[in-house]
């Protein structure tokens, strides 16, 4: 239950990094989380994930659509542009149709990068953790309205989360200004001719340059975030790490305390035993299974349809059974297949089932026979 489930997660450094630097150690949290913690961590929605990699998915298939649809978003701006110039001179535009045509123009061009973009926000979680969904998280927490300052700051300036933050910032700001440069640098002669183009040639060139500068960035900033996936990981099995006392408290939940358990058992004894005193003498015979098992059999042609099971148990009960059946003088049969067939499938208080009537009959024949009554 409390093995080390992960231990790269402990032995492999990241960069140079050993993530062990940030484990909660200190704060008496030394054993692994039950599977009953992660699990209720699930449902609260504390999750490992990293928004970083959903940014970037969402980056990548957001500047695709954009590339695909261009055309079409170009030629829908053009004719925005062109219906509100002919609507400006004209009597009949009023506010509500600019605000509605305005509305319409916008939902064309921005609906089909939003659904893409949502589609592969929703994706990006997805393969994280998985198909889950809580209200937790947006909850109102209400405990939250004062924090505790010392803590937050803690957290926010002064932790490992916060220095590999300033390091993963540091890291995206280089990656863009590099890339940028390297970029800019080798379209200089393009740039600086394109005075001699038309506007339409000189801000197809630009927006291409910008374009393949954003992917690259957004490829590279993907790649940049399974390290970040890999530490969020780190920092989430650390966030649930129990104490001994949490482990020992969560079983006595879960399993039950093992002195509540205990007394239990022996109350359970105590009463089987009473409703054994009352209902043994009362059998007709207890078939038994020398050393394992012991079931109590009465029979009324008056009020029953079959033989009736009134005790039955299994080692010590049924030495208890068998000790109260030579105490009140009831018969006991030695059959072992019967005794454990009947132990497994009949419960106290049950009639013996059709497929047991022929071998239970012949014993309570021989039964009556013996003690001279009439079958």
């Amino acid at each position: 239950m409390i093995g080390n489930h992960y231990p790269s997660l402990y032995s492999d450094p990241v960069f140079g990094i050993h993530l062990q630097w940030f484990a909660a150690e200190d704060e008496g949290r030394t054993e692994d989380p039950t599977e009953r913690k992660i699990r209720k961590a699930r449902e609260d929605g504390k999750v490992a994930k990293s928004a970083d990699i959903t940014s970037a998915v969402v980056m990548i298939f957001g500047l695709i659509t954009l590339m695909a649809f261009s055309g079409s978003i170009i030629r829908i701006t053009l004719d925005m542009i062109r219906y509100f110039i002919t609507m400006s001179t004209s009597e009949m535009g009023t506010s509500s149709v600019a605000f509605t045509a305005v509305g319409n123009y916008l939902l064309r061009l921005a609906s089909p990068v939003m659904a893409v973009c949502f589609v592969a926000a929703f994706l990006g979680n997805v393969v994280q953790v998985g198909f889950l969904f809580s209200t937790k998280p947006i909850t109102p927490d209400f405990s939250k309205i004062a924090p505790n300052v010392s803590k937050w700051a803690q957290k926010s300036f002064f932790s490992a989360e916060a220095l590999f933050n300033l390091f993963k910032s540091i890291a995206k700001v280089a990656i863009i200004v590099i890339l940028a440069y390297v970029n800019i640098k080798s379209e200089v002669p393009r740039l600086t001719n394109a005075i001699r183009m038309s506007p339409f040639r000189s801000l197809t060139m630009v927006s291409g340059i910008a374009m393949r500068l954003m992917l690259e960035t957004a490829v590279l900033l993907l790649a940049f975030a399974l390290p970040d996936y890999y530490f969020q990981r780190h920092q989430h099995r650390e966030s649930l790490k129990m104490s001994k006392h949490e482990i020992k408290e969560e079983f006595k939940e879960t399993e039950g305390d093992p002195l509540i358990k205990s007394r239990l058992r022996q109350r359970m004894q105590e009463v089987l035993s009473s409703s054994m005193a009352r209902q043994v003498p009362e059998a007709d015979v207890v078939i038994t299974n020398p050393t394992h098992f012991a079931v109590a059999l009465k029979w009324d042609n008056q009020t029953m349809q079959a033989p009736t099971v009134t005790a039955k148990g299994m080692d010590n009960l049924a030495l208890r059974i068998k000790e109260i059946a030579r105490g009140a003088d009831v018969p006991m049969i030695e059959n072992r297949p019967l005794a454990r067939a009947l132990y497994d499938n009949v419960e106290i208080g049950d009639e013996v089932p059709e497929a047991y009537w022929d071998i239970v009959s012949v014993v309570l024949a021989e039964i009556y026979r013996l003690n001279g009554k009439a079958v």
